[in-house]
């Protein structure tokens, strides 16, 4: 009875150990676009500025694994095949989307306008262009207002790219998404899976805050952050007024965009984008 009890223990004080432990789903992740891809092998999608998601056919997670908690009736309905794709709520609307995400109680009316981006099956066994078909007759066959096929075509040229690259940065889009059509589902980064962007962007961490001057006495100046090489390099522009006014916290992670770098390897015209999101 006594061992019998003993690991009656043992099971409850693991279980939330076991309970909780988290595993990054088996992803296909991006490598940056470059000039000389052979971009007749590939098809190209709107880069959406969202959180990553996997449905594993019950459960919502991260890309770093952690639940999802969406509501029961925004799940209502998904099919039980898993998808790969991007929680959105429009363009330039990360900081809203992050908020909604991160609760662990969800808010059933916030979670009216998120979005399930879908593109790809992840257990599919057949080439992207086989796995796109599947995937759009599962996501017409859900019914679903709030679950979206990820509309894909062809590409014929760099010039064709950097056109509809130029088109969607207007329109406020973050970039463009090339999938290699020729190939199974992969987990891992490679050239399978490209992102175009208009800028370049990294992640920095928030080390120190410069006090504003002018319009902005007593409020953020600018940011001093550390890259991931240990340079140190100060970010002063992509603020609103509100985030000057509750910057990022020391110790932060955050996400920056530049064009191209200087001689000695730093960022060029850096300006804030946002605070990572913690998965």
């Amino acid at each position: 009875m006594y061992y019998l009890a003993l690991c009656l223990v043992l099971i409850l004080c693991l279980w939330p150990v076991v309970n909780y432990a988290k595993t990054p789903p088996p992803l296909v992740l991006s490598k940056l676009y470059q000039a000389n891809e052979p971009l007749t092998q590939y098809w190209v999608s709107e880069k959406y500025d969202g959180i990553r998601a996997y449905w594993d056919g019950k459960t919502l997670y991260t890309r770093s694994g952690n639940p999802i908690s969406a509501p029961k009736y925004w799940l209502e309905g998904f099919p039980s095949t898993p998808l790969d794709g991007e929680l959105w709520l429009g363009r330039n609307q990360f900081s809203q989307l992050s908020s909604i995400v991160r609760k662990k109680l969800p808010n059933k009316a916030e979670w009216q306008d998120v979005k399930f981006m879908a593109f790809d099956l992840p257990k599919d066994s057949g080439t992207f262009l086989e796995r796109y078909r599947r995937l759009e007759a599962t996501v017409y066959a859900a019914q679903l207002d709030h679950l979206k096929l990820v509309e894909q075509h062809a590409v014929d040229s760099h010039y064709s790219l950097q056109k509809q690259l130029e088109q969607i940065a207007s329109q406020g889009g973050e970039g463009l998404m090339l999938r290699r059509i020729d190939t199974r589902y992969v987990s891992g980064r490679s050239n399978d899976l490209l992102k175009v962007k208009p800028y370049m962007d990294d992640e920095a961490l928030v080390i120190d805050h410069q006090q504003g001057q002018g319009k902005y006495t007593d409020h953020l100046g600018a940011l001093i952050v550390m890259d991931q090489n240990g340079r140190e390099f100060k970010i002063g522009t992509g603020f609103s007024d509100d985030e000057r006014i509750n910057p990022p916290a020391i110790g932060d992670t955050i996400t920056y965009q530049y064009h191209g770098r200087t001689s000695t390897g730093l960022p060029r015209f850096a300006s804030f984008l946002r605070v990572k999101h913690r998965e």
